[in-house]
C-alpha cells in the first residue's frame, strides 16, 4: 500500500490545499499505520478490515499516547481510506466506523486563595480603568460567571441592595447569582465613581463594564487585561478568566457548599460538569471521613 501514499499526498496538496506542516503530519501518521499493517502481512488495501485499524489505534493508545495523537491518527486513516474508495481502489471503506477515543477529563486547575488575593489587589485603583478592572475580577471570583456572561451584564442586571446579579447564560436561560459584600462594595464604587469617567456623554452604553471607547468591553480586551494583571501580580500567567470560575467553584466546595447549589450558581445543566471541579476536594473529603466515620478513627 505504500505505493499509494504519494498519490494521496498529491491529492492533499493540490486538491485540498494543505500546508506543508499538515502534509508532514499526514505522511508520518500513514507511514506508521501502513508499516503496522505490513507487519501483519497486509499489503493489499482490499484486505484491510475494521478490526485491523481498531487494533492499531488501541495499540497507539496503550503506548500512553494522548487523545490528541489518537484522534489525529484516526483522522489520517479515515482521509486515506476515503480517498481510496473515491478512486475505486477499494470497494468498502474499513475506517468508516472507527470510534473516536473518549475525551480525557483533565483535573480542573484552581488558583490558591493567596494567588486570588494577589490578583484582586493588582489593579491600580487610583484610576477609573483600574477600579473597573478590580471590579471585574471581584465579580468573576464572587459569582463564577463565564466571561461572556460578565461582559453581557448591563447596569440593570446588578442588584447591589440584594447582593445579587441577574445573569443570562447559554440559551437565554436567566439565573440569579449571589455576590458577597466585598464584591458589592467594589461594584458600587465602580458605578458611582469610575464608570461615569468611562462613559461617552454623546452615546451612553447600557453595559456595566465599559472599554476605553466608552462601549461594552470586548472579550479580547478582558482576556488581555486579566493576562496583564496576572503577570503584574506574579501569579500563573497561563490563567484565563475561566480560571477564576474554576477557583470560585473549587473554593465553594472546599468550604462545604453542596454540589447542587454550586451547579445552580455556575449555570451547569448537568451535575457532571460541576463534578469536574471536585478532584481538588479529595483530601478534604478524606479528612471529613477520618474525623466522622467510627471505623476510621484510631482507638483512644
Amino acid at each position: 500500500m505504500k505505493e499509494l501514499l504519494p498519490d494521496f499526498m498529491r491529492h492533499l496538496r493540490d486538491d485540498r490545499g494543505l500546508a506543508a506542516n499538515s502534509l508532514d503530519g499526514y505522511r508520518r501518521d500513514l507511514e506508521d499505520v501502513l508499516a503496522e499493517l505490513e507487519r501483519l502481512g497486509i499489503t493489499d488495501p482490499q484486505r484491510v478490515q475494521p478490526q485491523h485499524l481498531t487494533a492499531y489505534l488501541r495499540k497507539i493508545r496503550s503506548q500512553s499516547r494522548s487523545n490528541a495523537t489518537v484522534l489525529r491518527r484516526r483522522a489520517s486513516i479515515r482521509a486515506f481510506f476515503r480517498y481510496l474508495q473515491d478512486d475505486r481502489l477499494i470497494l468498502h471503506d474499513p475506517s468508516s466506523r472507527l470510534e473516536a477515543p473518549k475525551p480525557e477529563r483533565k483535573p480542573q486547575r484552581a488558583m490558591s486563595e493567596d494567588d486570588i488575593r494577589k490578583l484582586l489587589e493588582s489593579p491600580n485603583t487610583d484610576t477609573p480603568s483600574g477600579v473597573r478592572d478590580r471590579t471585574m475580577l471581584e465579580v468573576l471570583y464572587a459569582s463564577g460567571l463565564r466571561v461572556s456572561e460578565l461582559l453581557a451584564l448591563d447596569l440593570e442586571h446588578v442588584r447591589t441592595e440584594l447582593g445579587l446579579i441577574v445573569c443570562v447564560g447559554p440559551g437565554g436561560k436567566e439565573r440569579m447569582v449571589p455576590i458577597g459584600s466585598f464584591c458589592v462594595e467594589w461594584v458600587i464604587k465602580y458605578i458611582q465613581e469610575a464608570r461615569p469617567c468611562l462613559t461617552r456623554e454623546d452615546k451612553p452604553d447600557p453595559a456595566l463594564f465599559l472599554g476605553h471607547l466608552g462601549t461594552r468591553m470586548t472579550r479580547q480586551g478582558c482576556w488581555k487585561k486579566i493576562k496583564e494583571l496576572a503577570r503584574e501580580a506574579g501569579v500563573d500567567e497561563t490563567m484565563t478568566p475561566h480560571t477564576l470560575r474554576r477557583s470560585f467553584a473549587a473554593h465553594l466546595l472546599s468550604g462545604g457548599a453542596d454540589l447542587r447549589s454550586v451547579q445552580e450558581m455556575l449555570g451547569h445543566a448537568a451535575a457532571a460538569s460541576t463534578q469536574a471541579y471536585q478532584p481538588t476536594e479529595k483530601r478534604r473529603l478524606k479528612e471529613v471521613y477520618d474525623r466522622a466515620h467510627p471505623r476510621a478513627r484510631e482507638k483512644e
